[in-house]
């Protein structure tokens, strides 16, 4: 028997088009490679906006379990300049423009929000083939298969869809992020935390910067971002923790020392997070009973918007969906229509050198100015 609405991939996009689909009335079964929700760690803050993330939310009749996860005052702002000089401090101005909240938690609250069941664990994806008619087959690594009238990529940068309707594969973008995280800040970890502030962190510079947010629980989240090729971080042993941390670190050698703290006194091994690119026009032509949302549509270095953009897609392919119940095919015309101009013009405003803003010198101010303007 065919499912009705089949979407690969359990992360935020798919989540949310699966809540507004329920909201609907719509039968939606969601297939996720990992095991469980615990499976991994989920990621540190997001920024939910209230131009696109918020409005997903509200689709999917969330706001109020969305804002009961907020957490307040992480809105604050701080760059500083590599010397230690502080060139913006931007409190907190609780208009809830652009809350941050834990990704795992804005996880919960939608799988929370679905009939148990909804979500089937442990699928991972395999061969996906065409049948005609709009039909599609999953066949899982386990073995399992299932044919379905409409099938929604929503799993990731290496999705399984994605082949359906394009030939685009991701490209390294020229920069990675580096993480860690530091615990109990505010006690052992004092001038990191002072540099932090109460929100995020932005240090700016020509290849190399540090980002990095305060989280829950008194920790410190830290990106090092590095404009370098691949082969650059191959040669370095991320299994030895100590050795890696010291390569990382020596990138930024004569900044000041509460900002290098934030990389040499981590309490958690470095992790290397390449960052992967689609063209930022990416198309594809109409294929009866299939098509993308997120990262397996648009997928972007990071930029501020992945995350409400996967939302923002789900929630309005199940919109399109509830008032085509008849039409399908003109419910996912109308959703990429207005997807693919959407995705197209994000404008990033972090990342400074790194995503572009300036090349000639004036990145701090570019930055500064775009972090200013951004929620007008």
């Amino acid at each position: 028997m065919d499912t009705p609405v089949t979407i690969i991939g359990a992360g935020l996009g798919g989540l949310t088009l699966a809540r507004v689909l329920h909201v609907h009335g719509i039968p939606v079964t969601v297939y996720e490679a990992e095991t469980s929700p615990s499976a991994r760690r989920q990621g540190g803050l997001l920024d939910i906006h209230d131009y696109n993330g918020q409005l997903a939310l509200k689709a999917a009749g969330l706001m109020d379990e969305f804002h009961a996860i907020v957490l307040e005052g992480r809105q604050a702002t701080r760059v500083i300049d590599p010397d230690g000089t502080v060139l913006l401090d931007e409190a907190d101005d609780g208009t809830g423009g652009r809350p941050e909240v834990q990704r795992g938690e804005l996880r919960r609250i939608l799988l929370d929000s679905l009939p148990a069941g909804t979500v089937r664990w442990g699928r991972k994806a395999g061969r996906v083939r065409a049948l005609g008619e709009g039909r599609h087959e999953v066949e899982f690594d386990d073995g399992g298969k299932v044919v379905t009238g409409l099938l929604v990529g929503a799993d990731g940068a290496w999705s399984r869809v994605r082949p359906l309707l394009s030939t685009a594969t991701p490209e390294y973008a020229g920069t990675s992020f580096v993480e860690m995280y530091l615990f109990d800040a505010d006690t052992r970890h004092q001038a990191a935390a002072k540099a932090v502030g109460g929100g995020m962190l932005i240090v700016p510079s020509p290849g190399r910067e540090i980002f990095a947010h305060r989280e829950t629980g008194d920790t410190l989240h830290t990106y090092v971002a590095l404009a370098r090729p691949l082969d650059w971080f191959a040669a370095i042993d991320f299994t030895d923790a100590a050795a890696a941390t010291a390569r990382i670190a020596r990138e930024f050698d004569g900044w000041a020392p509460e900002l290098t703290a934030l990389i040499t006194d981590g309490d958690t091994e470095p992790v290397l997070r390449p960052h992967y690119t689609l063209p930022a026009e990416h198309r594809w032509d109409r294929v009866p009973g299939v098509t993308l949302v997120g990262d397996a549509a648009h997928l972007a270095a990071p930029n501020g918007e992945g995350a409400n953009l996967a939302m923002l897609d789900g929630a309005e392919l199940g919109q399109a969906l509830a008032a085509h119940p008849a039409d399908m095919e003109a419910a996912l015309t109308e959703y990429e229509r207005d997807m693919f101009p959407r995705s197209s013009e994000v404008v990033t405003f972090e990342g400074a050198e790194l995503h572009g803003i300036d090349s000639e010198g004036n990145t701090v101010h570019a930055l500064i100015d775009m972090i200013t303007k951004k929620d007008r």
